[in-house]
């Protein structure tokens, strides 16, 4: 009966595909750890984020295919999980990390505007909205609520879909910000195009928010459009200002 050959030390080095995915995996980390995301490309990322529920398997191709499949970070973290799983060997498993991380940054960033004074954080406004509608296929109109210490109370979604007079409902906003018992409300929503220069509509829409608002004793401060790299404020180009002046002129008028 013959016997197997003695483990030697060469034997025992030799390396195992699992135990490369490890050690790329580490070196991947360790980059991270050490010089955070700004040395990895996009692929990486994908690629570390497959790993997290993805054991033994090497994740670079798949990376590189769904980056490929959906043109940019975003587009990837931002698919759907059957649209992410139609990319060969990604499955419902290790959709979980690419679902799992953008969620706790929502959260995050959530969390930190929760009773903060937004008016003198707009860094970390801007941040939390580019981060909600920046780069969606479809446009959504959402609404900051605010206390009369303009500390957010809430952020909530409202419409989802073409921003419209009239697939934005007035009174919708205003039973919102009233369940909210909110002092002040700022909007936004994105453009999908990427370009977010205001439409004659978004103007109209605008204009008919501050005007339902007013009537119930609540403020308008801004209403921000986020595009691809850029955001629009209305408040810094005036519009704002001009609409409030508008409103009280019409009130003056009937007194």
């Amino acid at each position: 009966m013959s016997k197997s050959p003695p483990l030697t030390a060469t034997t025992r080095s030799r390396p195992t595909s699992q135990n490369k995915n490890s050690g790329h995996r580490g070196r991947l980390r360790d980059k991270f750890l050490t010089h955070g995301l700004g040395g990895f490309h996009d692929y990486e990322v994908i690629e570390l984020l497959l790993t997290l529920a993805t054991p033994r398997k090497d994740c670079k191709e798949m990376a590189k295919e769904a980056l490929k499949r959906f043109k940019t970070l975003p587009g990837v973290l931002e698919a759907s999980p059957a649209e992410l799983c139609e990319i060969t060997g990604i499955g419902p498993k290790n959709v979980f990390g690419l679902k799992f991380i953008p969620a706790v940054a929502r959260r995050y960033l959530q969390k930190r505007l929760k009773n903060s004074p937004i008016l003198s954080n707009s860094k970390q406004l801007h941040a939390y909205l580019t981060f909600e509608l920046r780069d969606k296929p479809k446009e959504i109109f959402l609404a900051v609520f605010l206390n009369a210490k303009n500390k957010v109370l809430a952020t909530e979604t409202l419409f989802k879909g073409t921003l419209t007079s009239s697939s934005v409902y007035p009174r919708e906003v205003v039973k919102a910000a009233l369940e909210h018992r909110a002092a002040a409300v700022i909007l936004a929503h994105n453009h999908p195009s990427g370009d977010p220069t205001p439409s004659p509509e978004d103007l109209a829409v605008t204009r008919q928010l501050l005007h339902a608002l007013h009537l119930v004793g609540i403020v308008v401060h801004e209403h921000l459009i986020i595009g691809a790299d850029h955001y629009y404020s209305f408040a810094d180009q005036g519009h704002i200002a001009r609409m409030v002046n508008e409103l009280n002129q019409k009130e003056n008028h009937w007194t």
